[in-house]
């Protein structure tokens, strides 16, 4: 995707100079700041405090930063306890372990001297691999705002509410939740996006700053006007991530997801789930019983950033000084309340059989 008609993907690799530059998104919305990542204290904490974030990216992230740690020790025990580092960062995602173990299974058959070599090129095919994936979800999650489009009167938008940020900078690129949505733009189908905050780390300024640079219509709400609007019949379906989903069809994402989901599933609007297939975890079926709820710092729900009448970006407290706050990270939707998993081979319900019958050769990972 482009920033100010520039295009650019999440993480990358300068060619060139060989580094990994990555789009550090705790300045986003206000501030676009490029980081370089060289060591692996440095991307494991790039993925720890959300420099990087969004499951595909993280997955991705920590493949690279192998692949730099390979090239100062390639040894066995650097294989094994660089990947233990990485996958002990954010452990509710899925695809953190998906890639790392990837990574492993392909480095250690191998001589040490070849493995930094391999885990780079490795690293850069599954960029590629992450980026076409997610835009065949986009594909095929197209086909359901064609649908809606067909309902409505010429220049009438199909209106769509999100939650959390599952655009472009989650992924390499295009992203998941969001990527229909720029496909549909694209083709011409007017839309609307009303867009979460999604306290307590406000990601929907991230899916605005997305959508804004894309031309696409939307509209930023606090996290709980979305029922409110779902009652007057201002969403038409609702659209959201997942880090982690369960060969059952149980998705994880960012805490209010479960929510959202009661409220569409209140009013009878369709709730869908777009995801690569990495973020299935086939080894879990109950989401709710055998998912761990990553549970962050206390200071993500009583401070909070932004812009400053100066234009300076500033972090600042909202509770009173001997407040205490809980703060899970994500929440689980059960498969009850999903009409639809949008993944790269078509869109399913949320079933042991629908996934079994879509993704027959990982079933029994």
């Amino acid at each position: 995707m482009k920033v100010n008609g520039t295009s650019y993907r999440s993480i990358w690799r300068d060619r060139n100079t060989n580094e990994v530059k990555v789009i550090d998104q705790r300045w986003l919305p206000h501030d676009f700041r490029i980081a370089t990542l060289e060591t692996l204290e440095e991307f494991s904490t790039a993925i720890r405090e959300m420099c990087v974030r969004g499951a595909p990216l993280i997955g991705i992230t920590a493949v690279y930063g192998m692949a730099k740690q390979m090239a100062r020790d390639p040894s066995d025990t650097s294989v094994e306890e660089s990947s233990t580092l990485l996958k002990a960062t954010r452990p509710t995602g899925v695809n953190l372990r998906w890639a790392l173990d990837r990574c492993e299974n392909t480095l250690m058959p191998l001589d040490p001297d070849q493995r930094a070599a391999a885990a780079l090129q490795l690293a850069d095919q599954m960029a590629d691999e992450d980026s076409e994936t997610n835009r065949l979800v986009g594909v095929h999650g197209l086909e359901i705002i064609r649908r809606f489009a067909e309902k409505k009167a010429d220049g009438e938008p199909v209106r769509i509410l999100t939650h959390c940020n599952a655009g472009w900078i989650g992924g390499v690129d295009y992203g998941s939740a969001i990527s229909p949505i720029y496909q549909a733009h694209d083709e011409g189908i007017p839309v609307h996006v009303w867009v979460d905050e999604t306290r307590p780390r406000n990601q929907g300024a991230l899916t605005c700053w997305e959508l804004a640079g894309h031309g696409i219509s939307h509209q930023y709400v606090a996290d709980n006007a979305g029922g409110h609007l779902m009652q007057n019949g201002l969403v038409d379906f609702v659209i959201v991530g997942t880090d982690r989903t369960t060969s059952g069809g149980d998705v994880c994402n960012k805490i209010g997801t479960y929510l959202k989901a009661l409220a569409a599933k209140d009013n009878n609007i369709p709730f869908y789930v777009a995801l690569p297939s990495s973020t299935i975890d086939w080894a879990v079926d109950d989401g709710l019983a055998e998912i761990p709820i990553e549970e962050r710092k206390e200071r993500e729900v009583t401070h909070i950033w932004g812009k400053n009448g100066e234009g300076s970006i500033v972090e600042v407290q909202v509770t009173p000084d001997d407040t205490q706050a809980c703060n899970p990270a994500f929440d689980v939707t059960p498969r009850r309340l999903i009409a639809g998993l949008i993944t790269e081979r078509g869109i399913t319900e949320a079933s042991p059989e629908g996934l079994a019958a879509l993704f027959p050769e990982l079933r029994g990972e």
